[in-house]
């Protein structure tokens, strides 16, 4: 028998908190913990996991789980994270989003922290070299087909809806960014197209508690651990289109502002993430270890989930109180469609500097159908023969 998740709500200041009754938080905690070890896949991935297990196993209702996923959409930040937080506050308030959030990311950080080390030690050697020339293809090929999934599972036939994706996923592809006024209006154009307001507000109250969150810059020229939190602390509050999406940005910073890596450092940290578990953007992790060590990776890692982390415990008790008005959804929607549009825009970006020559183009071709045709494939796998054939053919053993 599944939970009644609105029985008996418990108070938390002025908010009422929906409760899972039947649901132990040290359950769901063990759960969290559970899917940051051993959950792959990449957002898309991992938010498909929760509904499976959560929703379909556990007893977290649908209505919430939902409700929980459009409002990671369109919040900045990873995607999965965020979920995770709110699932948590929906269970037992700002404790339960505190600690679903670090069982989630505590795994694969310590994963990434001991990948890192292991790849400034040997990570000049040619053998090296050689498994991440074919991995990137891989992992290029891997984010196009959860761009393509996407896609399908989100926009509708509505060519206005299609219009908004394509001018998103051509912004971030020129300026290997993001620009959050492209998401805001995004939302509004899907507002005005599918429920015009009745001029009450409500989308106003509903949508400025969750975008309300000020930011920072991190002053460049230095790897200070202070800096490093400030830059990551920022791709955290203003990149929306969950961990795929912020590639483009961090790429921007770390190799084209600050200097930090080269682009081939990016890409490999890039492959590292994509192949441990948990969230894609523990990236952030492997990139503060390779700038200056453990403590830029711990700085890192803290900056970029903390934005979600607040938002879920300051804006999701207003979301709450308007998820189901009509207004409120298709502003949702059409945020969420401007983050598919960067998804593929990341996607493109990825690949231009990855899939470099014809046996790349194969690797991510074999690797696309491989996904396609055999879906119970873990994708680590794939990634792990890919690494195989590239330093197959970096050793000339073929």
């Amino acid at each position: 028998m599944k939970a009644d998740v609105h029985a008996e709500p418990v108070h938390e200041g002025d908010n009422l908190v929906p409760r899972v009754e039947d649901v132990p938080l040290s359950r769901l905690v063990a759960y969290f913990l559970r899917l940051g070890t051993v959950g792959f896949g990449g957002p898309i991935a991992l938010v498909g996991y929760m509904q499976r297990d959560l929703v379909e196993g556990i007893g977290v209702s649908t209505e919430d789980y939902l409700q929980g996923l459009a409002f990671s959409q369109l919040s900045p930040g990873p995607l999965a994270a965020p979920l995770a937080n709110y699932l948590g506050w929906v269970h037992s308030g700002t404790l339960g989003a505190r600690l679903a959030g670090i069982a989630f990311v505590w795994p694969s950080l310590l994963m990434i922290l001991a990948l890192a080390a292991m790849y400034l030690h040997f990570g000049q050697l040619a053998w090296i070299q050689g498994m991440f020339y074919g991995i990137g293809a891989a992992v290029s090929a891997i984010i196009v087909r959860s761009a393509w999934r996407l896609i399908q599972k989100t926009l509708d036939k509505h060519y206005r809806l299609w219009t908004v994706f394509a001018i998103l996923t051509v912004a971030t592809v020129w300026t290997e960014s993001e620009i959050l006024s492209l998401f805001v209006l995004s939302g509004v154009v899907a507002m005005l197209i599918k429920a015009p307001p009745g001029g009450e507000g409500t989308l106003a109250k509903a949508v400025i508690p969750p975008l309300g969150f000020v930011g920072v810059y991190a002053p460049a020229g230095t790897k200070t651990v202070m800096t490093v939190f400030l830059f990551f602390l920022k791709a955290g509050a203003f990149v929306f289109g969950s961990g795929l999406a912020i590639v483009p940005f961090l790429y921007g910073g770390v190799v084209g502002g600050f200097h930090w890596l080269t682009e081939r450092q990016f890409l490999d940290a890039v492959a590292i993430a994509m192949i441990t578990p948990g969230p894609v953007v523990i990236t952030s992790g492997f990139i503060g270890y390779l700038v200056a060590g453990p403590l830029r990776a711990f700085a890192a890692t803290l900056a970029v989930f903390l934005p979600p982390y607040l938002l879920v415990v300051f804006g999701a008790p207003y979301y709450r109180r308007f998820a189901k008005n009509r207004q409120v959804k298709a502003f949702v929607q059409g945020v969420t469609v401007a983050a598919v549009g960067a998804i593929a825009g990341a996607a493109i970006i990825l690949s231009k500097r990855a899939v470099m020559d014809l046996t790349t183009v194969l690797i991510a071709v074999v690797s696309i159908l491989l996904l396609l045709c055999f879906k119970k494939i873990p994708e680590p796998v794939i990634i792990l023969g890919a690494g195989i054939v590239g330093m197959t053919v970096k050793h000339g053993w073929l």
